[in-house]
Formats: structure tokens, sequence, C-alpha cells
């Protein structure tokens, strides 16, 4: 079974309070998705291997340590690119890809419309990034649109998730790692997280 980490530190939780909140405007919803998404990427990281390298300081040759894996960003669009800057920020070296799934309103199913990624999914560490985790339809066909071409090593990071959402993503992918901002409580008969935040993607976009 995957393991779930959910993400409590003071800093992400004030944050997490103006995303929450509906008369938050787009601008500063969108920055504080993208500041939420940046410290969250030192906890998903905490485990990444590291090989040393000899260079040369100022003073003298020493020993350092880099990344041993090329890290790989794939947002699921389009509410997954608000979380992309603040995580390449902390990680400027890493390749973006990009998955598009619409999920049909009627029977909740996600379908795939575009995909494109750097070859480094394949020896890579990938992170799957989308705010939420609803039902986890979504996020399990974008892993399994990821394995199907190589990818070994993934993680899902999202903001906010729901039991129904975990349960389903750890069903279908017990070797995907979770890593959430917060756990709420349930889905509701429409499909969307509660409490929740409403629908990420308009109120990342200002389109509704």
């Amino acid at each position: 079974m995957s393991k779930v980490v959910i993400l409590h530190h003071p800093l992400i939780d004030h944050k997490m309070m103006k995303i929450r909140d509906k008369r938050t405007g787009t601008k500063e919803f969108r920055e504080s998705v993208n500041e939420v998404s940046g410290l969250i990427t030192y906890e998903i990281t905490r485990d990444f291997t590291t090989r040393p390298r000899t260079i040369e300081t100022p003073i003298c040759e020493t020993t350092v340590y880099e990344l041993e894996k090329q890290v790989v960003i794939v947002p699921i669009l389009r509410a997954g690119l608000g979380m992309v800057d603040g995580i390449h920020n902390i990680i400027p070296t890493a390749k973006i890809g990009h998955i598009g799934l619409y999920r049909d309103e009627e029977t909740l199913q996600p379908h795939v419309y575009y995909s494109k990624f750097p070859k480094e999914i394949e020896t890579g560490v990938v992170l799957v990034v989308d705010p939420m985790l609803a039902s986890g339809g979504s996020a399990c066909k974008a892993i399994e649109i990821l394995k199907s071409r190589g990818a070994t090593d993934i993680r899902y990071v999202g903001l906010v998730g729901c039991p129904e959402g975990v349960a389903r993503l750890q069903k279908d992918h017990p070797d995907v790692s979770i890593y959430l901002a917060a756990l709420d409580e349930r889905l509701n008969e429409h499909g969307y997280i509660v409490p929740g935040l409403g629908d990420c993607g308009d109120r990342l976009f200002g389109t509704k």
C-alpha cells in the first residue's frame, strides 16, 4: 500500500486558509497555490537520492552532492498548471511534461485529450501534480498513461484530497506515494470535495 503524507506546517495551513476562502480573488488564489506548492516541495523531495561530485570552491577542492535522478513535473491540465511554478522554482533543473484530461460531468470518468512527456520520465522521478484528489479518476488515468510510457518512480502531489480519492489511488496504484496539504471529509453528490475549495481550475484562471 502506498504511503499517504499530509503536510502539516503553520505556513502551509495559513496559505491554505486563503485558498479555501471563497472571497479570495484570482490573483491572490493563484499566488497562494504557487506558494504552497513551493513549500510542500521540501517534503516530497526528502527521500530523493543524491550522488557525490567533486568541485573547486574559491578556497579548495571539495565533495558536494547533487540529485541522482532527473525530476519531471507532470501537471494534469489545467488546474495542475497552478502548482508547476512553485515546484519548479525549488527544482529549476526539472523537466516538465503535460497531460490533458477532462471529466465527463455525468459519468465523472476522465478522458485524455493531450499528452506530451520528456524522455526522462523513464529514468527520473515523476511528480504528477493536480490540486484536487477528488474521485481519483483523473490521477489514476494520468499515472496509467505515464506507466505505459515507461515511468517507474511516480509520486502524486496535490493540495486537497478526500478519503474516496486516496482509496482509489491506493487501490489502482499502490506503488505511488501521495502527498497532500490537507485531507478533507468526503465527496458530495456533484463530485466536489467537502469542505474543499471549489473548482480549482476556474479559481486559478478566473473562468467562473
